[in-house]
């Protein structure tokens, strides 16, 4: 342990641990972290300086025999970037062209992934505008903040997104008219490679040959990879049969039920009678049942009849609501004014 190759006695050790409420942090020191330890001509360790990250610093000093932590946090300096991308192979390909850190590519198909299907929708053509925060601490980059607001132009159609965050501190991504960049539901709730089955009343199983109707979509994708809840609900069953493997039925109000099979285990606290949130992981991936091959296998009821869930209408999460909607026409105005001008830039550098 490093304390111990600094000499530390075993009891100043202990100490600097059971300082609260800050000396547990001390037990999960990574590579890359930094520590200082000040100590007074008889080596005696009088303050340690605990640095994980650039925008944080523990400092511990000794009183007694006994060691008080404290917090130092740095606001660190905040601008503005843009990026602009074109698509012709993938969004990942495009956003490091345009000099995208992946981090940021996520979290800007996370913001359109309810209008957007990042796997089976992307055509060629396709475009992103975005607009999002770097960070610094004097003049080094140390990380990027919040996308702000950007714009992803699908077959044509253009889909935008402002951040905002309400009265309360509460943040999301809207349209400009306020209504929610979420839906009510995910519209595949994996992170998936192809889609193996379609929604088919009329499909021949592959393993026993005869029509039985695919009243779901299977979302081929290894085996481990985490499942989602598509929505807010309660799950009704988390059990196993011989025929779905491993499986989770979530209800969401007295109108939605999605399902999800073949599950090689369940998350963590799943069981019959919990309450989950849109995004929450219900289980991961397998082949468990009568399946061919790592999938997940869901199904998405509405009134307790099968829908397509690649093609069914998803019902919009709550706008901003009507008391915050003057203050959102403040803070977005500016914002797409942003964004609206560095395409201008774009389209000018363009000849467009």
């Amino acid at each position: 342990m490093i304390f111990k190759r600094q000499g530390l006695p075993a009891r100043d050790i202990h100490y600097l641990l059971a300082s609260e409420p800050l000396g547990r942090r001390l037990k999960n020191i990574f590579p890359g972290h930094s520590l200082t330890f000040s100590r007074a001509e008889d080596g005696t360790l009088v303050k340690l300086a605990y640095t994980p990250g650039p925008l944080e610093t523990l400092e511990f000093e000794r009183v007694g025999d006994d060691f008080v932590g404290r917090e130092l946090r740095q606001e660190p300096r905040r601008t503005r970037a843009y990026k602009h991308g074109v698509i012709d192979h993938s969004l990942f390909i495009a956003s490091q062209r345009a000099g995208l850190s992946d981090n940021v590519t996520m979290r800007l198909a996370q913001i359109f992934q309810w209008d957007i299907d990042f796997v089976l929708d992307i055509r060629q053509g396709d475009e992103f505008h975005v607009v999002f925060e770097e960070l610094y601490v004097g003049d080094e980059f140390i990380g990027h903040g919040d996308i702000l607001a950007a714009e992803f132009v699908n077959r044509g159609e253009s889909y935008r997104a402002i951040r905002y965050a309400d009265s309360h501190g509460r943040a999301d991504y809207y349209n400009p008219e306020g209504d929610s960049m979420r839906k009510a539901f995910l519209r595949a709730p994996v992170e998936f490679s192809r889609i193996s089955s379609n929604f088919n009343l009329r499909r021949i199983h592959p393993l026993f040959k005869r029509n039985m109707p695919h009243r779901g979509i299977d979302y081929a994708a290894p085996t481990g990879t985490p499942i989602l809840a598509a929505g807010d609900g309660r799950v009704v069953t988390a059990s196993r049969t011989k025929p779905n493997g491993n499986f989770v039925v979530i209800q969401h109000g007295e109108q939605f039920t999605t399902k999800y099979l073949h599950m090689s285990k369940f998350g963590r606290g799943i069981k019959s009678g919990v309450k989950v949130k849109q995004g929450q992981v219900i289980g991961y991936v397998g082949a468990t049942g009568w399946a061919s091959g790592p999938h997940l296998h869901y199904e998405f009821l509405v009134n307790g009849v099968h829908q397509n869930p690649r093609t069914v209408e998803l019902p919009d999460a709550e706008p901003i609501p009507r008391t915050e909607l003057a203050r959102f026409n403040e803070r977005a105005a500016p914002l797409l004014t942003l964004l609206d001008d560095f395409k201008q830039q774009v389209q000018l550098a363009y000849g467009g």
